[in-house]
């Protein structure tokens, strides 16, 4: 008798992401020239790569900690996790033990928590998230690990989308999250294997395991945007729409993103030619480009100049557009980082102010 189709959902989607960094790590250690040498050593040598789980304790990271210790191993892989404590509640460093514990009896080496401090900027969640990923990436960093596993949902995807959708930044917010991401110096290090399964799929195989797992408060308080469209917004959703809300979603960002991605390549390729001899931006070409093409090239250029991508909103690069399509004379526009665009002799100037 084989597991609980639960189980067997989340270990099929595990086996699939660790094949994927099998690949990778194979065709990193291929040789750049044919033909040369050391290239069989090389990989003999080569220990097998290491893929940690990123673990709060609850039912979707639990479920993916206990698909990864089951899966790892007989592909040859090292599996270890990690989780982060954020310290905004009481009794969070305890809790953070008790997850490497648990960890640590899946078998997952190594298994340890971090223990970080949330800043303000952006707001208690994007804070608190961004003090995550700085952790995550500097245990990967420190392990050498090949890849993070992080245990994002479908639902979790359809919230993203609601989200990108309500703050009207454009095609690239409605794409979500991608199943494949990167942090610093490593373009494909985080791995979301649960993005086509549903949050109960997950707690479902964490009770058929008998598996702990940690309902975090904040999950279900008010307080926080992600909470109240979780128990409140995508209920509605469902209740006026049918119960197709989340995968509509879900395939929502998938489209957006194949769509974003070609419109983000075809602003790469158009830029060098907007561009004059002095590196500056031609108002007369930018404007004969399609919208779209135009203001990505704009905010490439902004975050060049020292622009924060994540404060630089779509009415930043509005503005910045009507220099192009709307000029009569106006003056320089403020960006956040300091950033100043004005328009001189139909170029644009960014820079910092």
């Amino acid at each position: 008798m084989g597991p609980h189709p639960a189980v067997a959902a989340i270990r099929l989607a595990v086996r699939r992401v660790l094949h994927d960094i099998l690949h990778d790590a194979l065709a990193d250690h291929t040789p750049a020239h044919p033909g040369t040498e050391h290239s069989d050593t090389a990989h003999e040598q080569s220990p097998p790569p290491l893929v940690l789980v990123a673990c709060s304790g609850g039912a979707d990271s639990m479920a993916l900690a206990s698909a990864l210790a089951f899966e790892a191993p007989k592909l040859g892989i090292r599996a270890g996790g990690i989780t982060v404590d954020h310290g905004l509640q009481p009794g969070s460093d305890l809790r953070a033990a008790e997850v490497v514990v648990r960890l640590t009896e899946l078998g997952l080496d190594p298994a340890e928590s971090i223990g970080v401090s949330v800043g303000r900027n952006g707001g208690p969640e994007a804070a608190a998230r961004d003090a995550r990923y700085a952790a995550l990436d500097a245990a990967a960093e420190r392990h050498g690990a090949a890849a993070v596993l992080l245990g994002h949902t479908r639902d979790d995807q359809a919230e993203t989308v609601l989200l990108g959708l309500a703050r009207g930044s454009g095609i690239r917010s409605l794409s979500g999250m991608a199943a494949v991401s990167g942090g610093p110096g490593a373009a494909r290090r985080y791995r979301r294997p649960f993005l086509q399964l549903d949050r109960h799929t997950a707690r479902k195989a964490c009770m058929v395991q008998s598996l702990p797992v940690w309902d975090d408060p904040h999950n279900s308080d008010p307080a926080y945007t992600r909470s109240r469209l979780r128990h409140e917004g995508l209920p509605a959703l469902e209740k006026a729409l049918g119960k197709g809300v989340v995968e509509a979603l879900a395939r929502t960002a998938r489209l957006s993103r194949d769509d974003a991605d070609a419109l983000d390549a075809w602003a790469r390729q158009a830029e060098a030619s907007v561009r004059d001899a002095a590196g500056l931006l031609e108002c007369a070409k930018l404007y004969a480009l399609p919208p779209a093409v135009r203001r990505r090239i704009l905010r490439r250029a902004a975050i060049g100049a020292g622009a924060p991508a994540g404060s630089l909103f779509a009415r930043h690069i509005e503005e910045i557009d009507r220099l192009i399509t709307g000029w009569r004379g106006q003056g320089a526009i403020n960006l956040p980082g300091k950033v100043v665009v004005q328009r001189q002799g139909g170029r644009l100037v960014i820079r910092q102010g």
